[in-house]
């Protein structure tokens, strides 16, 4: 047992996705991440919170091996970096964010779009999918309820629905790790429902992906997310699970404002 940000929470080493310990991060002379101990078992999801610039994002791309860490120690999947080829690490980390549907084709279906994430390539220039990518892509299009958008160019789908495909993408390579870095961005509130039901999906299939989920609302925090962890100026304010952590107390203290948090339904509000 070991306390974290004034909260009791423990994990089984044997059933581990991510161990972060004493991870500080510091690039052109700011310290972006402070000493972060962080650790995800198997079965949980977690959302990420904290106000812009708190470090949330490099976060995520510490634990995706995208970024090292200045000092501290980062365990992924049962590989300790320094120690494990990240190229190999990496084929088992979905990874998803508004920024990824710029680079893809517009032109190119949905289900090629979706495809493509079996090969981790933008377009299906050189790679040969088989019957069955196409039958994957295919269920994982239903399980996010796009079907109807399957054979239409990705460039005309609506931007929830671009979201939503993009998700099915990233688990099209069976990932064990599945990042979502505000994936709600700049949805209405209908397509942002429409996510989160596919997540509250995706969060309860048996033999599914761990997954990791950024937001700055409360209200975004799906019932299938298990754990949560604060963040402000690139430290942890508080870590567990999320009905410990999300308090109007904790959350007042790392967004810097004072606010009332409502649990109803599964779901939480933050009122000021």
């Amino acid at each position: 047992m070991r306390v974290l940000g004034g909260l009791w929470y423990s994990s089984a080493v044997r059933d581990s996705i991510l161990e972060l310990a004493g991870v500080t991060l510091v690039r052109d002379g700011a310290t972006l991440l402070d000493g972060i101990d962080w650790s995800v078992a198997a079965g949980e999801h977690w959302v990420i919170l904290g106000p812009n610039g708190s470090g949330k994002t490099t976060l995520l791309q510490v634990a995706a091996g995208y970024e090292h860490p200045t000092c501290g120690s980062v365990r992924v999947l049962g590989g300790t970096f320094g120690r494990v080829d990240l190229r190999e690490l990496r084929r088992a980390i979905g990874w998803v964010s508004p920024a990824l549907a710029q680079q893809l084709h517009l032109r190119d279906t949905t289900l090629d779009i979706v495809v493509s994430g079996r090969f981790a390539s933008i377009g299906l220039f050189f790679e040969s999918p088989t019957s069955d990518d196409r039958s994957r892509a295919a269920e994982l299009l239903e399980i996010m309820g796009c079907t109807h958008v399957m054979e239409r160019p990705f460039g005309v789908l609506s931007q929830g629905e671009q979201q939503r495909v993009l998700v099915a993408r990233a688990l099209m390579a069976d990932p064990r790790l599945l990042v979502l870095d505000e994936p709600t961005a700049g949805l209405d509130i209908a397509a942002r429902e429409d996510l989160l039901a596919a997540l509250d999906v995706l969060t309860h299939a048996p033999g599914g992906p761990t997954v990791l989920f950024v937001t700055h609302h409360l209200e975004e925090i799906a019932p299938g997310l298990t754990h949560a962890l604060l963040l402000c100026g690139g430290r942890v304010v508080a870590c567990g699970p999320k009905g410990d952590v999300v308090t109007a107390e904790l959350v007042s203290t790392a967004m810097g404002v004072a606010v009332e948090v409502l649990a109803r339904n599964g779901r939480f509000h933050a009122v000021l």
